[in-house]
This record gives structure tokens, C-alpha cells and sequence, in this order.
């Protein structure tokens, strides 16, 4: 980003995405390890989960006459879904730090390599916990409502009430497209400020919450866009790999399975990548400085270069 922190606040979304882009060029080897070792395994994992859970679910819908084949067909189920949710979550964040922080050290002009990513992970890692662990229980939250009004909508249907029918399903539109895109554009703030400011959990959704305001159509956008892709991209995984059956081949299956993964990859680095622009986007829209100097040091810091955090880090205004 060579853009002045007071231009940066004009940007539209095809300048996100532009500049967003055009950061990896700044420090290809450092983002191509960091796309090898963290991004890839997340993307992949992703994708396999359901090729690899499918002929165990298919199973239990025709399940055997012996009991202990049944049991042991959903403790294969429940690890393996265990095992996936840990993996998930534990290189999700791992690829947001490593992202995060690269692109914070390159509009430093802090020396940047994949050595010193990996060396700064551990405490951006904790951080980010913290913060998810908020952003859990918001979800929580909001599952619990989705799941009440998902059955409000199936009573509706049983008693053939028009009126409860179109209110749930007006309801149920809005919580996804309103409610569940502006907590994950929370979530993604969130998890950035944890990174760059000294500040996590609670007090990270809250400053994430008022960076947002006057730009949470964009964020939106942004959000909503991601989350389309990324479910085209599941939805043909899904039906001509996963359920594909022999009509493809099984090299035909394996290619566009490569292919998929591979897209799904480079979607996953660039929604990294602008969730990191979009920091300093609303961080310029709000007129909040952003101290070069006192950023350089949070950043070092994490490396045992310099341990205090200057408060000038929490981006006064101008």
C-alpha cells in the first residue's frame, strides 16, 4: 500500500481488492510459504471434509444388523469430525496471523520473511484466541435463534399458517443475510485489531464494532462476496467430486477436485489479504492516525525485539 494512511479512506472495493492483490508481489517467497504451509492445508481440509465423512454418513442411513458396526461407525464419525473442527480452527488462525502480521511488517517497512512470521505466530496466536473465543459465544447466540425460528418455520409448514410461514422466512433471510454477514465482517475486524493493537477479546469486538460504522455496507459486500464463492466452490466440489460417482472418472474427479482446491486457495489468500486492507481503510475513513514508528515496535515486539506496547498503537485521532 503506497497510498497515504488520509488517501486510503477513498478506496472502493475494486481498489481493496486491487491493492490487496498486488501486496504478495511486495514478498512473494514469504506469501508463498505462508499459501504452501498454512492457507493450502486449511483449503484442502475444507474441501475433503465432506469427501471423506460421505461414505461414513452414507452408511449410517443404511445402517447394519450388528450394533457394535453402528457404534463403531459413529465414534469414527465424532473423532473424525473433532479431529477436523481442531485442525479448522487451529490453521485458520494461524493464516490470519501469519497474513495479518506480513502485510502490518510490509506497511512498516519492517524486514519481512517467513522465518519471522513463523516467530511472531505464538503470541498473535494467543490473542486471537481470546478473541475468537468472544466471537464464539456470539455465534452461539445466534445459532440458537436460527435454530429456534428454522422450527418455528417447520410448524408453520405442519399447520399450514401462511402468515407464521412468510414471517419465518422473512426472518430467516434477514438473519442470514443481516445478521450472520455483519458477525462474520465483526469476527474478521476483530481478529485483525487482536494482531495490530494492543487489545483482545471483548475490547477487540468493541473496537471492531466502531471501526465498522460507516462502512458496514462495504464490509458486507466484502463479506457476502467471500461467503458466495466460497459456497459455489463447495457446491461443486460436492456434486461432481464428492457425489460424482464414476460418470467423471476417477482422474476426471481428481483434476477438478486439484483445480477446486487450488481456487479455493487463492480466494482464501485474497479474502486474508483485504480483510488486512480493510483495517486500515476504516482506520483512515475514521481519522484515526496510525503511527508507522509505534506499529514497527508492536510488530518487533511480538519478536522479542521490544516488548512494551506505546500507547500511540491505539491510533489516536488526528
Amino acid at each position: 500500500m503506497d497510498l497515504v494512511p488520509e488517501e486510503l479512506q477513498f478506496l472502493t472495493i475494486s481498489d481493496i481488492l486491487r491493492e490487496s492483490v498486488a501486496i504478495p508481489k511486495r514478498s512473494p517467497k514469504t506469501f508463498y510459504l505462508i499459501t504452501l504451509t498454512l492457507i493450502f492445508p486449511l483449503s484442502f481440509a475444507i474441501l475433503a471434509h465432506s469427501l471423506f465423512t460421505y461414505p461414513i454418513l452414507n452408511r449410517l442411513q443404511y445402517p447394519s444388523d450388528d450394533p457394535g458396526r453402528t457404534r463403531h461407525e459413529w465414534a469414527v464419525l465424532l473423532t473424525f469430525q473433532f479431529g477436523y473442527l481442531l485442525f479448522l480452527f487451529a490453521f485458520s488462525l494461524l493464516s490470519t496471523a501469519a497474513v495479518v502480521f506480513t502485510v502490518a511488517s510490509l506497511y512498516t517497512a519492517k524486514p519481512v520473511s517467513f522465518a519471522s512470521t513463523l516467530a511472531a505466530i505464538p503470541k498473535v496466536f494467543k490473542r486471537l484466541f481470546v478473541t475468537f473465543l468472544w466471537v464464539t459465544l456470539l455465534m452461539v447466540g445466534y445459532n440458537i435463534v436460527f435454530v429456534a425460528f428454522v422450527l418455528l418455520l417447520l410448524f408453520a409448514i405442519d399447520t399450514q399458517n401462511a402468515a407464521l410461514l412468510l414471517f419465518t422466512l422473512v426472518v430467516i433471510f434477514l438473519l442470514f443475510l443481516v445478521v450472520h454477514v455483519y458477525i462474520t465482517a465483526l469476527w474478521h475486524m476483530a481478529s485483525v485489531v487482536s494482531v495490530l493493537e494492543p487489545v483482545l477479546g471483548f475490547a477487540a469486538m468493541k473496537k471492531s464494532y466502531e471501526l465498522l460504522k460507516g462502512r458496514t455496507r462495504m464490509a458486507a459486500i466484502l463479506v457476502f462476496g467471500y461467503l458466495v464463492i466460497c459456497g459455489l466452490i463447495n457446491g461443486i466440489f460436492s456434486g461432481l467430486v464428492v457425489h460424482g460417482g464414476d460418470s467423471h472418472g476417477v482422474f476426471g474427479r481428481i483434476v477438478v477436485g486439484g483445480f477446486l482446491v487450488g481456487v479455493l486457495v487463492i480466494v482464501n489468500l485474497v479474502g486474508l489479504l483485504v480483510q488486512s486492507v480493510f483495517y486500515y481503510v476504516c482506520k483512515s475513513y475514521h481519522h484515526q492516525g496510525i503511527d508507522k514508528t509505534a506499529l514497527h515496535d508492536h510488530l518487533g515486539g511480538y519478536l522479542g525485539e521490544y516488548v512494551p506496547l506505546k500507547s500511540s498503537i491505539q491510533m489516536e485521532d488526528i
